[in-house]
């Protein structure tokens, strides 16, 4: 296939709809069904294996750029099937009053305050604990005066430096919280920015905790410019970040895969 054939079935796949609110229904029916039509990973095969001179090599690769760069939905759940939640944030604004940043806290800005919004709203319907990084935490303990939220903190030295925790960091840290409870974990609602929120879902279960998106729930999706988080500003930067940290975990548990012993 040339380029250009692939670029119209590119363009014409792109039609669907693409947010988080509005996915193919058929998705909904069935929740392990991935949203992009097979069609695309077909037409990207013959395009990978000339390109690459290597047919064994791009039908191997396929499957994950279909996966990293063709598909941002997560897998969901109805509310009914879920025990606790877990709330992601995504940037934050510099410190009001300055300072130096690696000790004083930045402000927890308005995508997170969206993000708590949102977890109230799903809170409205089933009332189940809450595990928030503390962006959100905040909101939702000044705002909502929520009750059974553990707020997820960064990590201060002695010396008053903070390190902030990672995705995967928040998600150790609700595993950690999770794991000594008499039911076991249990099963994760992820919130979480809605180009964020797959990376989040997939973080959250490579924690060894079972995980979904709350069916029916749209997340916050506009960006903030004056983040104090460079990438986190605009969309065309952020699927850009979002792309590479998925990438780098692939990549892990690939090579561990190959080679375990190393």
């Amino acid at each position: 296939m040339q380029r250009r054939d692939f670029a119209a079935a590119l363009a014409a796949t792109l039609a669907v709809p693409a947010t988080l609110g509005a996915t193919p229904a058929a998705a909904h029916e069935h929740p392990g069904d991935r949203h992009a039509p097979d069609e695309l990973a077909r037409n990207m095969l013959p395009v990978l294996a000339a390109e690459l001179d290597d047919r064994g090599a791009a039908r191997s690769l396929v499957p994950h750029l279909h996966d990293v760069g063709f598909d941002w939905h997560p897998e969901t759940a109805p509310l009914r099937k879920l025990d606790f939640l877990v709330a992601y944030g995504f940037g934050n604004r510099p410190p009001a009053g300055g300072g130096d940043p690696t000790k004083v806290r930045p402000e927890p800005g308005p995508v997170n305050e969206e993000l708590a919004d949102a977890v109230a709203r799903i809170r409205r319907h089933r009332t189940i604990p809450v595990y928030a990084q503390w962006e959100i935490a905040r909101f939702l303990e000044s705002k909502y005066r929520m009750r059974h939220v553990t707020a997820i903190e960064p990590v201060v030295a002695p010396d008053g430096t903070i390190t902030y925790l990672s995705t995967d960091g928040v998600a150790a840290q609700v595993a950690k919280a999770r794991e000594g409870l008499p039911g076991g974990i249990g099963t994760a609602g992820v919130v979480g920015f809605r180009d964020h929120i797959k990376r989040c879902v997939q973080t959250t279960r490579d924690r060894g905790m079972k995980a979904y998106a709350p069916e029916g729930h749209a997340m916050p999706h506009t960006y903030d410019r004056q983040s104090g988080q460079p990438w986190t500003r605009r969309r065309d930067l952020y699927l850009v970040h979002d792309m590479a940290a998925q990438w780098q975990v692939l990549r892990e548990k690939l090579v561990t895969g190959a080679y375990p012993q190393g």
